[in-house]
């Protein structure tokens, strides 16, 4: 298979390998009204085999390719009412470096801002006391980041992307609960794509949309910890690059493991994922998060 005819996946796949908006422990649960939060993440991923179509792929460059992501994430919450229901509204803008390395090391790292992110949710049904929550909730990102067209790496997609996404929570023990949730993400088009999609100039990029469950058990400990797994599956997202359809449909399966520990001076998560099987693109070998959330 030659180059050309794969290459134009790496951005789409290797740049952000987890499109889906990944739900944290008890993201579900209605919040009180009223509250403010100041959050702070740190991300760490790794990438490496190559897959096209099911199959590894190890002709030029993808021989022993590495792409290594980093991001510092910053987030204010606010929680609120709307005709009586639980609302929350958030605003989060990264800043992170995307490093490809191995045999894809003669291509330029990309540093800066990433893409501005904006949620709005609700809570049409919320019972406290039967722990069963349903909860609705929008988001918007924005083209915020940095980006130049002469790269193929680079940390902003430099497109619109909206998603909705509709989450579900009720107890299965006494200290165990079941959370499912679904979202669909639709793309804006690229019209500045160019080294990311093999072209000498600018070309238009278009992805179909995304769609990702995710389910798992949340287990409390007690009043300070909290244990959650959950697994996602991950499907759509084809690409076409001017008037060519790239044939390159996500299908994958990951997981993502979770610690969560509440103190008097925050909540504070530990996280640690990765893919089972995918498709297309490049496997995520590493996924590593810490967060620290507070209340103000």
């Amino acid at each position: 298979m030659r180059f050309k005819q794969i290459a134009p996946a790496i951005i789409l796949i290797c740049a952000h390998p987890a499109w889906a908006v990944d739900l944290q422990p008890n993201d579900i649960i209605a919040p009180l009204p009223g509250k403010n939060y100041v959050s702070v993440s740190y991300l760490n991923t790794d990438n490496d085999t190559y897959y096209k179509n099911g199959s590894v792929v190890s002709s030029k460059p993808f021989a022993s390719p590495v792409i290594t992501g980093q991001a510092a994430q910053l987030r204010f919450s606010t929680t609120y009412a709307i005709a009586d229901l639980p609302a929350a509204s958030y605003i989060q803008l990264p800043y992170g470096t995307l490093k490809p390395s191995g045999s894809l090391s003669a291509y330029s790292s990309d540093t800066g801002i990433g893409d501005l992110a904006l949620m709005t949710a609700i809570w049409p049904y919320s019972d406290r006391q039967a722990r069963r929550y349903l909860g609705v909730a929008g988001y918007l990102i924005a083209p915020t980041g940095s980006y130049n067209s002469q790269q193929a790496f680079n940390l902003s997609e430099n497109r619109w992307k909206a998603d909705l996404q509709m989450g579900y929570q009720q107890p299965i023990m006494s200290n165990l609960d079941g959370m499912i949730a679904v979202d669909t993400m639709w793309f804006g088009a690229n019209n500045q794509c160019a080294a990311a999609c093999f072209s000498g100039r600018t070309t238009s990029l278009n992805q179909k949309p995304l769609t990702t469950a995710q389910l798992g058990p949340i287990l409390r400990i007690d009043q300070t910890y909290t244990l959650g797994a959950s697994y996602f599956y991950v499907a759509g997202g084809a690409t076409t690059i001017g008037n060519a359809y790239q044939n390159n449909t996500v299908n994958t399966q990951r997981y993502l493991l979770s610690a969560v520990a509440h103190y008097p001076i925050g909540r504070i998560t530990l996280q640690y994922g990765r893919d089972m099987e995918i498709k297309n693109g490049f496997f995520e070998s590493r996924r590593l998060a810490l967060r620290y959330q507070r209340e103000f």
